[in-house]
């Protein structure tokens, strides 16, 4: 039996991969925001999204100007027709006027028409990129991250948050620089006519200001409740469809029922709400213009009356104005929409900007090929600070050994294993595979020469074949058939209404655990890995199947370093070495017999198994 080594780990001098400091939640990020509704900071991380596509964006953004100037011109020319030919009866010049108009209408929606398709364009651009950006991100978050962080969560981020971040995007901007556009063109023809009259369109602007106040920090914290509301609602969806099992196992579909029931109340409530502040916000918006146009009628109706002012002139006036005022709900619409986007934007890149507890040291390396020698020195390991799984635990496996890591429920035997495959960093102490300490390695390197079969028995939606593919992509249909058949499965996956080629639901819907883990055993081998993990990975398999793999496992570990966790005297009995844990340490080592031999723990549990399935299993 190999002995631990004696060096201590923290002598070591390998480059440490970088820890990233702890940083605020994505929900304390939203709260620090909470009183700026329009972030330029997060205005401009949107639009840098748009810079793969500058030159879409940039012919978008002429045809937003064209349209802006467009629209108040032809109510310019709509009044000036009135007020001009049509007053004077003038036939000839009215019909040429309106053939004009007509030119100048058509253009106008031949812009709106590549404007909107343009928009659209660039819209899905930047969401594709911002899904794929989010999905990369996730993929390279370490196991901690969804061990705390609900899946409906993340899946609202990367769905209901993108989409009204999209409405931002196509629409927001662009409707908002029309409007906008609009509103100063038809204020520059309007100071034009009578700069008098116009001073009572400015007086509006103070009213304008105090309405978007009053309105702006409600409007952005009913939005923020809405799709924080909405991520509670998918994660308790998913979280339901994750566990229909036990729901229905256990006769909880009123109480479930009940309980989605609650959510998708205060979610309708908080709509709602939301709904509630938009629908005063825009009637005001929408009267406060409709105010000051009647004071336009009566303070220029008088003044024309009085001979201060031309009919002609008041006509224009009054159709700008109209124009002008028509404008101010728009950009009301447009201003909900981008407090709902923001909030959106502000939740993706909380969750873009949430870093890993850690990765891969500066100037960490690839491993070369692997013998498998796995030694742990002094390692320790916590998932919360003041609660340690591991203490100073050291061993040592040469390469083609066997390690089996026994114990009770919660003696960290899966923390060791997911040490071992660098899905978790070692509190302290370190782990070295061929000398080579994983703290100066890349995590990549490692992973494709490791296979784990846990008792998760995970497949995906594909067929067999394509799942039995995944550690190793380039395998062809006969090596996969090859390896079934020398691990014993070739008849069962045969057997299967399609063999290799027989479709999976998700998580391998519609086969048995059995079967499952069957398709897992072969995909570890048909990956071919130097160093093989094996956590409760015959849990679900009946003992008939057991005994049938038994060999072909033997085929599988042989010359393979591998480590076994497992709770059947018969998977771990000819392991070259049986490791006890209790509380996170090492109390026993040993070969299978010599542990018995010597009457300790090991040699107590053992007996205990005897009693409870019988002196067979303990031959």
């Amino acid at each position: 039996m190999s002995g631990p080594s004696p060096s201590p780990a923290k002598s070591r001098t390998a480059a440490a991969p970088v820890a990233v400091p702890a940083v605020p939640s994505a929900g304390a990020l939203l709260s620090d925001r909470e009183q700026r509704p329009l972030d330029l900071g997060i205005i401009r991380r949107l639009y840098g999204y748009t810079r793969p596509y500058a030159r879409l964006r940039n012919v978008l953004a002429l045809l937003v100007v064209l349209r802006s100037v467009q629209l108040p011109l032809g109510v310019w020319a709509v009044a000036q027709i009135i007020s001009g030919p049509i007053s004077r009866h003038d036939t000839r010049a009215a019909t040429l006027g309106i053939l004009g108009y007509l030119a100048l209408a058509a253009a106008t929606e031949l812009t709106f028409v590549y404007r909107v398709r343009l928009a659209l364009r660039l819209g899905e651009a930047v969401v594709h990129d911002l899904r794929a950006r989010v999905y990369a991100h996730l993929l390279r978050l370490p196991l901690a991250f969804f061990a705390r962080t609900p899946a409906g969560r993340l899946i609202a981020r990367i769905t209901s948050d993108v989409d009204v971040v999209r409405t931002g995007v196509q629409d927001v901007a662009f409707v908002s620089i029309v409007s906008a556009g609009n509103m100063l063109v038809s204020a520059a023809l309007m100071l034009r006519y009578d700069w008098k009259l116009f001073l009572i369109v400015l007086v509006m602007a103070p009213g304008l200001w105090l309405l978007l106040r009053h309105f702006r920090g409600r409007l952005s914290r009913a939005y923020r409740a809405q799709q924080e509301s909405f991520s509670r609602v998918t994660a308790s969806l998913a979280e339901s469809v994750n566990g229909i099992r036990e729901i229905q196992g256990f006769a909880r579909q009123d109480v479930n029922g009940g309980l989605f029931g609650q959510l998708i109340h205060n979610h309708a409530r908080i709509n709602m709400d939301a709904a509630k502040h938009s629908a005063v916000f825009q009637p005001l918006l929408e009267f406060n213009g409709q105010l000051f146009l009647s004071l336009l009628v009566i303070i220029g109706g008088y003044r024309a009356l009085g001979g201060h002012m031309e009919l002609a002139t008041l006509i224009q006036f009054l159709f700008l104005s109209n124009a002008f005022f028509g404008a101010i709900p728009n950009l009301g619409t447009q201003y909900n929409q981008a407090l709902g986007a923001m909030a959106g934007a502000e939740r993706i890149f909380a969750l873009l900007d949430s870093p890993p507890d850690w990765q891969d040291a500066p100037g960490a390396v690839d491993l070369p090929p692997l013998r498998g020698r796995i030694e742990l020195r002094d390692v320790s390991f916590a998932y919360q600070r003041d609660r340690p799984v591991l203490s100073n635990l050291s061993f040592r496996a040469e390469p083609g050994q066997t390690i089996a890591l026994v114990g009770h429920t919660g003696s960290g035997k899966s923390t060791v294993v997911n040490l071992i495959a660098k899905l978790y960093l070692p509190t302290s102490g370190a782990i070295l595979i061929d000398d080579h300490d994983l703290a100066a390695a890349t995590g990549q390197s490692l992973h494709r020469q490791i296979a784990c079969v846990t008792q998760e028995n995970f497949l995906y939606t594909g067929t067999v074949l394509e799942n039995v593919q995944v550690g190793r992509p380039e395998a062809t249909a006969q090596q996969v058939r090859e390896a079934a058949r020398r691990l014993d499965v070739l008849d069962l996956i045969d057997a299967l209404p399609q063999g290799f080629d027989t479709p999976l639901g998700e998580r391998g819907a519609g086969l048995s655990l059995g079967q499952r883990q069957v398709i897992c055993f072969l995909r570890a081998l048909v990956a071919e890995p130097r160093i093989l993990i094996l956590d409760e990975a015959t849990s679900s398999v009946d003992t008939l199947t057991e005994a049938r793999l038994k060999v072909a496992l033997a085929r599988l570990i042989a010359g393979r370093t591998s480590v076994i966790v497992a709770h059947r005297l018969s998977t771990i009995r000819h392991a070259d070495q049986i490791l006890l844990l209790e509380h996170g340490r090492l109390v026993e080592s040993g070969t299978h017999d010599a542990l018995v031999a010597r009457g300790g723990r090991y040699a107590g549990m053992v007996r205990a198994l005897a009693a409870s399935h019988g002196a067979a299993e303990s031959r």
